[in-house]
C-alpha cells in the first residue's frame, strides 16, 4: 500500500450558494454531504485502519466497519461515517458510539451500526488514484459497488451533474434527515490532501428563539445568545454570528440587563462546539423573540454552528415557541 495514516484528506471551503458551471475543472459533481465523522479507511494484507479526518485512530471504536474492511482487497476509501436513528442521521449517537473501545464498541455496533459513506477511492490493488481525475476515479468506486466487491455496512455517497437536483438536496427537509447540503467537485480534479479544493453548501432554515444573553454592551450587542423554554427552563440553542452595525442599534433599544434571578446568571457557555473556551457574556430580560438562519446540523434542539440575525419578531412571545428539538 503507498498511502498510509496518517493521511491529510482533501478539504472543501464553505460557500453560501452553488457556484457557477465554471468554478472548478471539467464541470462540476455535486454529491450530499451528510451529518457524521469523515473517515479514511485503510484496506490491506497488513491488515485495517479507519482513520478520522484529524488522524485519530477510530478502528477500535467502530469494529463492523474494521470487520468490514479486513474482508476486502487492498482499497483506501474515503468517507463520512454515520449513524441512523428514528429515521435520520443521529450526530449525538454517532459521537457517543467514537468514545467507546471494547465490549462497549461491540455492544454499540449491534445496537447502534455505523455505515461508511464512501464518496472517493484514494488507491486500489493498481496502485494510488490521487492524479486521476474525480469522473474517473468516481467509475472505480462505481464499479467496486457495482461488482459487490463493497457493501454493507458501506454506502455509496449519491453524486450528479444535475443542479436542479442539487438544489432540492439544499431543501431543509433533507437536513431533517441528516443531509447537511452539498459538496461541489470538479469532474476533472485530482484528489489533493490537504487542500481546499471542493466547495461545500450547507442546507440552511430560519427559526426563532429568545434573546436571552448577549456579547459585548446590552446597549450595542456583539452577538446574541438565544434560547428557549422547555418545561420551565431557559435551554441555550444557539449563538448568533455578529451582529450588522443597524442590527447592533435596533437590538440595543429593545433589550434591558437580567437581574439576579436571571437563569443564565452565572451559567458558563462556552464559545463553540467541541470548545472549553468561555463566552464573556451578559444576561438580558428574555422577552425579545428573533428570527435567525441557521445550518441544519442540530443536536437535540442546539444548533453546532452560529446562526445569522435575520429580524426581530415582536408578533411572537417566548411562552409561543416550541421547546428545543420539537
Amino acid at each position: 500500500m503507498a498511502l498510509s495514516p496518517p493521511f491529510q484528506p482533501m478539504l472543501a471551503e464553505a460557500r453560501s450558494e452553488l457556484p457557477r458551471a465554471t468554478a472548478l475543472p471539467g464541470g462540476l459533481v455535486f454529491e450530499q454531504k451528510p451529518d457524521g465523522y469523515r473517515a479514511i479507511l485503510f484496506a490491506g494484507r497488513d491488515g485495517v485502519y479507519l482513520q478520522s479526518r484529524n488522524g485519530a485512530d477510530l478502528t477500535g471504536a467502530f469494529p463492523e466497519i474494521a470487520a468490514a474492511g479486513r474482508a476486502l482487497p487492498l482499497l483506501v476509501l474515503d468517507g463520512e461515517l454515520v449513524v441512523a436513528h428514528e429515521g435520520r442521521l443521529d450526530f449525538g449517537e454517532l459521537q457517543a458510539r467514537a468514545r467507546r473501545r471494547g465490549p462497549g464498541a461491540r455492544q454499540a455496533a449491534r445496537t447502534a451500526p455505523a455505515h461508511l459513506i464512501v464518496f472517493d477511492v484514494l488507491e486500489t490493488v493498481d496502485g494510488p488514484l490521487l492524479d486521476e481525475p474525480y469522473s474517473t476515479r468516481r467509475l472505480h468506486l462505481e464499479a467496486l459497488f457495482g461488482d459487490g466487491v463493497l457493501g454493507n455496512p458501506f454506502v455509496l455517497c449519491p453524486a450528479t451533474t444535475d443542479r436542479a437536483t442539487a438544489e432540492e438536496w439544499l431543501d431543509p427537509a433533507w437536513g431533517a434527515a441528516g443531509i447537511e447540503g452539498v459538496v461541489v467537485k470538479g469532474l476533472a480534479q485530482r484528489y489533493m490532501p490537504g487542500r481546499r479544493g471542493w466547495l461545500k453548501v450547507r442546507a440552511r432554515a430560519s427559526a426563532e428563539a429568545v434573546v436571552a444573553a448577549v456579547t459585548g454592551p446590552v446597549s450595542a450587542p456583539s452577538t446574541l445568545l438565544l434560547g428557549r423554554w422547555d418545561a420551565g427552563r431557559l435551554r441555550f440553542i444557539a449563538r448568533t454570528t455578529p451582529l450588522s452595525p443597524a442590527a447592533r442599534r435596533e437590538l440595543g433599544a429593545l433589550l434591558y440587563p437580567g437581574d439576579e434571578d436571571h437563569p443564565w446568571q452565572g451559567r458558563r457557555f462556552s464559545a463553540g462546539w467541541q470548545s472549553r473556551e468561555p463566552i464573556d457574556h451578559r444576561p438580558v430580560v428574555p422577552d425579545v423573540v428573533v428570527e435567525v438562519a441557521g445550518d441544519t446540523a442540530v443536536d437535540a434542539g442546539r444548533y453546532r454552528h452560529p446562526v445569522r440575525y435575520l429580524r426581530v419578531r415582536d408578533d411572537i412571545s417566548p411562552d409561543q415557541l416550541p421547546p428545543p428539538g420539537a
